[in-house]
């Protein structure tokens, strides 16, 4: 299946969606900052990216994504997110938020799978 990096700084999201994409087969690989983030998106090259917007700060989430962008790394982003519950505002695929997908915290196992696989095949048919 899927190599995924998690990028989380509460290990129980990265737990929790290790667990239920490895009940799929994926192979997991985490950070819970984005220094390492980073690290282990260019050591290891995922298919997929899970990122949360907030973590030492606000903004991690956003700088990490545009980032990657910058650096060509084109790799599907499903951003995590409750800051949209929490401040009342809606994010939309930007140049400022360069993600391929948004899922609000906290997320179902079905909806995970879901938002997963949908990405995924996306990245199958743009190759």
């Amino acid at each position: 299946m899927a190599l995924i990096a998690v990028i989380d700084d509460d290990p129980d999201i990265i737990d929790a969606s290790s667990i239920v994409l490895k009940s799929k087969g994926h192979s997991i690989i985490s950070a819970t900052n984005p220094n390492d983030g980073y690290k282990i998106v260019v050591e290891n090259k995922p298919d997929l990216i899970i990122l949360d917007v907030m973590m030492d700060e606000p903004d991690d989430g956003f700088y990490l994504a545009q980032k990657f962008r910058r650096e060509k790394i084109n790799t599907p982003i499903l951003m995590y997110t409750s800051i949209s519950k929490a401040v009342g505002m809606d994010f939309n695929k930007s140049e400022m938020v360069p993600v391929d997908d948004f899922v609000e915290k906290p997320i179902t196992p079905d909806q995970l799978i879901s938002k997963v696989e949908a990405l995924l095949n996306k990245k199958k048919e743009n190759v």
